[in-house]
């Protein structure tokens, strides 16, 4: 099922994307779909509504150098653990936002990733219980200022600048994440072309690795790292990351202010 966040008419609402005779429309969800819901009936078509953000994070807990081949093209070794950093809520935007150049960088780069969104609250998850504690997934653009992670030795400012992390267009509930394809194009330009099963360490790896360190609440975020192919953003650009069995998350690039 995908479940998607919108507003309509000055309501913020969930609801369950399905096809409708004339494209897609929302059934709207009664209650949080992190529990047990119901799908009211009531149905929207998607035209009609704005999309945003799928979830509202609590926190979102970001994996760097995932993938061998992005780790090599940025000079870098697949580290011995899991190197993990946070993105603010306030970095979180939806599909169709504006992705805002922050003043303080000249060299912007877009990241294409699969996103794992919690479900329940969680704590030292055993590999055999990760997919229990899933609600489902989402495509993320885990946006960095390059220049600004290069001369400062934490990542907060070139990762957790507002509008850093575009999530969407929805959550995917079923889905296998073990080798679906990620890419990423630049005003339609392909960027970035990989596969999940091209992850040095799996979902299930870091669930049990970030769970052993923090609880993890229901409408979290964790963003898997990127596959090979990063590269520069400029104003006016169109970037789109496009996840298999997952749809695509739109976003333009603007001036600041």
């Amino acid at each position: 099922m995908r479940i998607a966040r919108f507003s309509i008419d000055g309501n913020v609402a969930f609801g369950a994307v399905e096809d409708g005779p004339d494209g897609l429309v929302l059934d709207i969800i009664k209650g949080i779909p992190y529990a047990d819901f119901e799908l009211s009936g009531t149905k929207v078509p998607l035209s009609k509504v704005r999309l945003l953000p799928p979830v509202l994070p609590n926190k979102v807990v970001a994996i760097g150098r995932n993938y061998a081949e992005h780790a090599a093209e940025l000079g870098n070794e697949v580290p011995d653990v899991p190197v993990a950093f946070f993105k603010p809520t306030t970095s979180v935007i939806g599909s169709g936002d504006a992705i805002e150049y922050p003043s303080f960088s000249n060299e912007l780069h877009h990241e294409a990733e699969l996103a794992v969104v919690i479900g329940r609250m969680c704590r030292e998850v055993p590999r055999e219980r990760v997919k229990d504690v899933i609600f489902g997934y989402t495509c993320a653009n885990d946006v960095t200022a390059r220049d600004a992670q290069r001369r400062e030795k934490q990542w907060a400012r070139a990762k957790g600048f507002d509008t850093s992390c575009p999530l969407g267009p929805w959550v995917e509930t079923d889905l296998d994440p073990a080798d679906v394809t990620i890419q990423c194009t630049v005003n339609g330009e392909q960027r970035q072309l990989g596969r999940t099963s091209e992850m040095v360490r799996s979902v299930e790896d870091l669930i049990v690795h970030i769970t052993e360190a923090m609880t993890l609440l229901p409408g979290d975020v964790v963003l898997t790292g990127t596959p090979a192919g990063v590269g520069p953003l400029n104003v006016g650009d169109e970037v789109a990351v496009t996840i298999e069995g997952i749809g695509t998350l739109t976003n333009k690039v603007i001036k600041r202010g």
